[in-house]
């Protein structure tokens, strides 16, 4: 096979990646591990950034976001007895969040790109790939078939997550990481959600969420020891602690329903500097991870393939490679800004191991100063919104 961008991973990344290159006439062929069926029911992060939700809407890819999604104008934080809101739309002139399952995202761009003609390989196995640092390098894989397959293209788009093949197929990188002594048990649950916004509480017993995924699911989180035993948490436990930490105020209460999953997710802090190595350029979880507490980590990987694209436009514009040469620097100025927040949010919110009286009042007063002053929920807002993006449309 040929194309001119052979992307390895069919989640957020590297469909929207795709997409936006088929906009400017750019072939791509996506290859993907999983099912088609696992993809699109996996339960993932579901905030979007203002200017991701502008963006879907620019490419036409808007619809069912809007029409099914819960667009947010503030979140709430609560703490030492008290609930206070952040006014998201106010404190950034008229700025929102959108609250999208990253599953429906992922069905949307699934069905765009196939019938757009895309080719997406599912169910691959042993994939490798080669040659990057000549001008045609190459994906190798067995199809789920069984067949041996090759795709030789221009550039190879890493966008394969965290545990994929494509970062340690780059030598000598630079990486930067930070394991968190925390981990969070998450549940979705077939409730109503019990808030029109989202929820993020600091807890003496630990840091809860409060999310959602429609008007029937809703998503919650406790934070836990990083070795906890799932099995130690009954349902009816996960529902007395989420009640515990979340009602402070004791105004309201939690809509609790059937469990319909439960899992773990360790964090931590995660980045791959060199996000070139000659043709292959690394997108989203495959360079960057960042702990949930500051929903970035979807809107992180849309930026990197908004530069990523603009920049491979460019290239087959004119031959120009300048764009592509600055992809690593211009992305990572965003992540680190990104790891800045999202690392401020986590150390704010959460109850550390060992954790003195002293350094809790030093929480308290910090996010005292947050919600209660001006320019410090200013500072949250424009952060959790999204720093925007000032280069115009994807081929500019």
């Amino acid at each position: 096979m040929r194309t001119q961008v052979g992307i390895v991973g069919a989640g957020p990344a590297g469909l929207l990646l795709s997409h936006l290159l088929h906009r400017e006439g750019i072939e791509s062929i996506i290859i993907e591990d999983r099912t088609r069926a696992y993809i699109e029911a996996r339960i993932r992060a579901g905030v979007m950034e203002h200017w991701v939700a502008e963006l879907v809407d620019e490419i036409g890819m808007g619809a069912r976001m809007r029409s099914e999604g819960l667009r947010h104008d503030g979140i709430e934080i609560s703490f030492a007895g008290q609930r206070r809101r952040i006014d998201l739309n106010a404190l950034t002139g008229g700025k929102s969040i959108m609250v999208y399952g990253q599953q429906e995202f992922v069905k949307d761009f699934v069905a765009a790109r196939l019938a757009a003609g895309t080719p997406i390989h599912f169910e691959v196995t042993d994939v490798s790939i080669h040659d990057v640092d000549s001008d045609g390098p190459s994906i190798r894989f067995t199809d789920r078939d069984g067949a041996p397959q090759e795709i030789v293209c221009d550039v190879i788009a890493g966008c394969d997550g965290f545990h994929g093949i494509c970062r340690p197929a780059i030598p000598d990188q630079v990486v930067f990481e930070r394991v968190y002594p925390f981990a969070w048990l998450g549940i979705l649950a077939a409730a109503a959600p019990s808030s029109d916004e989202l929820i993020y509480a600091s807890h003496d017993n630990g840091f809860a969420l409060h999310s959602m995924r429609s008007p029937q699911l809703t998503r919650l989180y406790l934070q836990v020891a990083p070795d906890e035993d799932i099995n130690e948490w009954p349902d009816d436990r996960v529902w007395v602690e989420l009640q515990t930490r979340l009602t402070q105020d004791g105004k309201w209460s939690l809509n609790e329903g059937e469990v319909l999953q439960k899992g773990i997710t360790p964090m931590r802090s995660f980045v791959c500097e060199t996000m070139r190595h000659g043709r292959l350029f690394l997108a989203g979880d495959a360079a960057h991870i960042v702990p949930p507490t500051g929903a970035k980590g979807m809107n992180l990987a849309a930026a990197d393939v908004l530069v990523l694209a603009r920049a491979l436009a460019r290239f087959y514009r004119s031959g120009a490679t300048d764009a592509l040469d600055a992809y690593p620097a211009t992305c990572l100025a965003r992540i680190w800004k990104a790891q800045r927040f999202s690392w401020w949010m986590t150390s704010m919110l959460h109850i550390f191991p060992e954790q003195d009286p002293f350094a809790r009042r030093i929480q308290l007063a910090e996010i005292d100063f947050t919600t209660g002053n001006e320019a410090g929920a200013r500072a949250l807002a424009e952060n959790y919104v999204g720093l925007p993006f000032d280069d115009g449309p994807v081929g500019a």
